[in-house]
């Protein structure tokens, strides 16, 4: 008998786990949260805006009073915000069962973030990569531990520029935008590698929503891309609710590897339900991998406790 499609339904029970997901104010966040509250998590909304953030926990307790929830301001942009994160969060928690890397910002016009980065590969990936790196310790106390990187479509058609990581020669907004994906397919995957060069039972998997309707697409973003994304093709997106299916999937289903990649059943992966799909050619380039690695652990200071990979 052929299985129904995967939906929240089938996510197990979670309430002996901590979860922190990244952008959990709205959009694929928002969702995340509900989903897992459901299910019984302990889930920490890391918010850049915390009374946003106590909204939307409101929201999630109106409709679920049992949810266990943990509102705490992050701002991936600002790599001081994710130290004085990781600390208060290790104040608080024992352990972090899973890690969802979701929080992003769409094709806005060139800002560099408070260290001086362009804030789409702040936000998106440096951020992240260092917020895993001062989180590994907790989550390597948990039972079943695992990183749930979010990318996009978009990674597809992106390319890291090394030599103009801050577009000061040239920038085109969505082209910043689909570098940041790409480094987070090139950092979920590498993470994967290394983790299991260590031996280390953390397991490190990607997801992508397709295309759906968030405020992504329209908070901050450029005139042109806020255009097209946000208004002319919105009538093709799926919502957020559906969206979310792919990183609940890849935090929740038990048999998901690492190094695995799970995005939408529909075609050209832009709506559906969740299974697992490849990564573009870009996104398994070990040398890429290798030398963003080595950029980011030196633009962050976040080193992480396990040797380079050998050729």
């Amino acid at each position: 008998m052929k299985q129904p499609r995967w939906n929240t339904e089938r996510i197990p029970d979670q309430s002996q786990r901590v979860v922190v997901v990244t952008g959990a104010g709205s959009g694929l966040g928002l969702e995340t949260v509900r989903a897992l509250a459901r299910r019984g998590a302990r889930t920490v909304l890391a918010v850049r805006d915390p009374d946003k953030g106590r909204a939307a926990a409101a929201r999630i307790t109106a409709e679920q009073p049992d949810a266990r929830l943990d509102v705490r301001r992050l701002d991936l942009a600002d790599l001081d915000s994710v130290g004085a994160f990781a600390d208060s969060l290790r104040a608080g928690h024992a352990r972090v069962d899973v890690l969802v890397n979701n929080a992003g910002v769409m094709a806005p016009p060139r800002t560099l973030s408070a260290q001086g980065h362009e804030v789409q590969f702040a936000t998106n990936h440096l951020g992240h990569f260092a917020l895993t790196g001062l989180l590994l310790d907790l989550l390597a106390q948990a039972p079943e531990p695992r990183v749930v990187t979010v990318s996009s479509l978009e990674h597809r058609k992106g390319r890291v520029d090394f030599d103009d990581l801050k577009g000061e020669r040239r920038y085109v907004p969505m082209e910043w935008y689909r570098q940041s994906k790409l480094a987070n397919a090139l950092f979920g995957l590498e993470l994967h590698r290394r983790l299991t060069a260590s031996g280390s039972p953390i397991r490190s998997v990607l997801a992508h929503p397709g295309y759906s309707a968030t405020g992504l697409q329209t908070n901050g973003t450029a005139r042109l891309p806020r255009l097209l994304f946000g208004y002319l093709a919105r009538p093709l997106a799926q919502s957020a609710e559906h969206g979310a299916l792919p990183q609940l999937y890849a935090a929740t289903e038990p048999g998901l590897r690492g190094g695995e990649f799970v995005g939408p059943d529909g075609r050209g992966e832009m709506r559906g339900a969740p299974i697992r799909v490849e990564p573009a050619p870009g996104a398994t380039d070990t040398e890429v991998a290798r030398r963003l690695w080595e950029v980011s652990e030196e633009l962050t200071k976040v080193r992480f406790p396990f040797p380079a990979l050998q050729e």
